[in-house]
């Protein structure tokens, strides 16, 4: 495992310095100095970075390099959104204690959103925002069975969690838990609908609430599927019969004010991987990111 962890080491390398190496070059500004600390916070088989390489792939140093405090959140790979949210609340936390921080603006991609969620919903005293990047909200009966990641999860459950301990372990996480059986994400939706309303639509495909009891709820996602040929990812998105980022219904992932929901990348895009190959002419996922703090800086946020 030494071995294997000295290989792929050296395969990133030179990514991440290459990376290191424009972030120190960057200009600062205060375009994304939001009032409240930002907190990124991944999704399912994410991570908080692997040897340098983040799972919001250049989105940390973009912001900081653009005046905002952030954080980024390392939780279970594979685990309930409930499970998720309470590491995120106890981190969260921590944060606070040591650096005085009050409140914070959680962006969270694919589960990130409902384990997002989930902390506004039982410590709304330490969230600004929420925004959701792709963070499924619904998911019917006709979703769910068409969806090949919930069945995959379903008759694969022993190697989904193997993969969850070792990309916890390479990511330098291996004491966080993982439980496959957790998985039952249209049940976990369901719940969070009834617990955790807040800038929820009225209708399906609506917008919700902006505001709520003083959270801000944004979302937006992708409507790409196959986007690149060389990005390796794109072979595991999945052609859907409602328009989708192959992984999360667009529609599905409405929350709060939508900023948009037919973006030109898919569920990987997103988050501005594999190492930024996204479509032609596609706009840079990095930027909604910074965007969207600025957008949080001006809402006094």
């Amino acid at each position: 495992m030494r071995f294997l962890r000295s290989i792929l080491i050296a395969a990133v390398g030179a990514i991440s310095a290459l990376s290191s190496l424009s972030s120190q070059a960057a200009t600062s500004s205060t375009t994304a100095a939001t009032k409240y600390p930002i907190v990124l916070v991944h999704g399912f088989m994410g991570f908080k970075d692997i040897l340098g390489v983040d799972y919001f792939y250049q989105v940390p140093d973009k912001l900081r390099q653009n005046g905002a405090k952030v954080y980024v959140a390392a939780l279970s790979e594979v685990n309930s959104s409930s499970v998720r949210g309470e590491q995120l609340l106890q981190q969260m936390k921590q944060w606070a204690a040591a650096d005085g921080v009050k409140k914070f603006n959680l962006i969270g991609h694919s589960q990130g959103g409902p384990t997002s969620r989930y902390v506004a919903g039982v410590a709304p005293e330490l969230v600004a925002s929420v925004t959701t990047m792709a963070g499924p909200t619904v998911m019917t009966d006709a979703q769910a069975a068409e969806s090949n990641i919930t069945a995959f999860v379903a008759n694969y459950a022993s190697m989904v969690q193997f993969a969850g301990s070792f990309v916890a372990w390479i990511s330098g996480h291996q004491n966080l838990p993982q439980d496959a059986s957790a998985l039952n994400l249209k049940a976990e939706l369901d719940d969070f609908a009834k617990r955790f309303p807040a800038g929820l639509p009225a209708s399906y495909c609506g917008q919700g609430a902006n505001l709520v009891n003083g959270i801000y709820y944004f979302s937006a996602t992708g409507q790409g599927v196959k986007t690149n040929a060389w990005d390796i990812s794109d072979a595991a998105m999945q052609q859907t019969s409602e328009p989708s980022d192959g992984a999360v219904i667009a529609c599905a992932a409405h929350l709060g004010k939508v900023i948009r929901d037919d973006y030109p990348w898919n569920h990987i895009d997103e988050m501005n991987h594999v190492f930024g190959l996204i479509g032609k002419g596609a706009p840079d996922p990095v930027q909604f990111y910074l965007s969207q703090a600025n957008r949080l800086k001006l809402l006094g946020r």
